[in-house]
């Protein structure tokens, strides 16, 4: 006899695999930028820590890849 709990569990476990794409990315970039050699200030640690946007972090993430500053990864232009 089932509880009625899968959608409920299916809804927390997404939830916590979405918690896990948001932190894993934001140490994805964090560890590029470092291996580049590129200094990541407290203020951009927390603002890439601190996103909850997993498309504005797949943006961050791609410009890591050749930003010349932390702040570059952010930069809109």
């Amino acid at each position: 006899m089932g509880t009625g709990l899968s959608h409920f569990r299916g809804f927390v476990a997404e939830s916590f695999r979405d918690e896990g794409r948001l932190e894993s990315r934001g140490e994805d970039i964090l560890r590029i930028l470092t291996v580049r050699g590129v200094a990541v200030p407290d203020k951009a640690r927390q603002r890439i820590t601190d996103c909850k946007d997993l498309a504005v972090l797949d943006v961050w993430f791609e410009r890591a890849v050749t930003a010349p500053t932390a702040d570059a990864v952010f930069d809109e232009s």
